[in-house]
């Protein structure tokens, strides 16, 4: 395999640990969505005038709170990869009426691609 044969690869397999974020951002628990992310994984965004900073387990515990996004619509816009690193932006429209953008880093950690970052930006709705 070549390096694009393996860099297409590994887009295929970020693609599908995105969709498990997607898919658990739809589903009715986020056990579906804390599959993508690496246990030590954090995020950063502001609600509002609010800073939402620290570790994942806040957006797992802003999902529950908002209930599953039965209405998102979401698409992956580009993915990088380096190697064991890759950079994920992915939009979102109707998160329960929101929109956002968010941005991730992942790390192939023992032979699997994991998020270790979210940032996120939330759009104001006109």
């Amino acid at each position: 395999m070549n390096a694009n044969q393996l860099n297409a690869a590994d887009q295929g397999v970020i693609s599908s640990v995105i969709q498990r974020y997607i898919d658990g951002a739809r589903s009715s628990g986020y056990e579906t969505m804390a599959a993508a992310f690496h246990e030590q994984a954090t995020i950063f965004g502001y609600l509002g005038d609010d800073l939402i900073a620290g570790p994942i387990s806040v957006l797992f515990d802003w999902r529950q709170g908002n209930g599953p996004a039965m209405g998102l619509r979401a698409k992956i816009e580009r993915i990088d990869v380096a190697g064991s690193v890759a950079t994920v932006r992915l939009e979102l429209d109707n998160w329960t009426g929101h929109r956002f953008t968010d941005l991730f880093t992942l790390l192939r950690v023992d032979g699997e691609w994991k998020i270790m970052h979210k940032v996120f930006h939330l759009h104001k709705i006109q």
